[in-house]
């Protein structure tokens, strides 16, 4: 069974020019710069830490419905 993947090429450059931007930042911005953007760096990674654990959790409820069903299918 084929899975369409979506495009998000748009997205990957936006988020590496975020992510090469607060870099720079950090690198030549006043110290309240660099502060605010090595905050923005750390929330952005925890967000996307946070988005791969509920993904999981959703594949592993998918996994188990599919499991139900098929149990409720063979009870037919």
């Amino acid at each position: 069974m084929f899975k369409i993947r979506e495009d998000n090429t748009y997205n990957d450059i936006r988020e590496k020019s975020l992510m090469s931007w607060l870099v720079e930042v950090q690198d030549t911005g006043s110290y309240n710069d660099a502060c605010g953007a090595k905050l923005a760096v750390e929330y952005i990674q925890h967000l996307k830490k946070k988005i791969e654990i509920l993904e999981e959790k959703n594949r592993m409820k998918d996994q188990h419905l599919k499991k139900i069903k098929q149990k409720l299918d063979n009870l037919k």
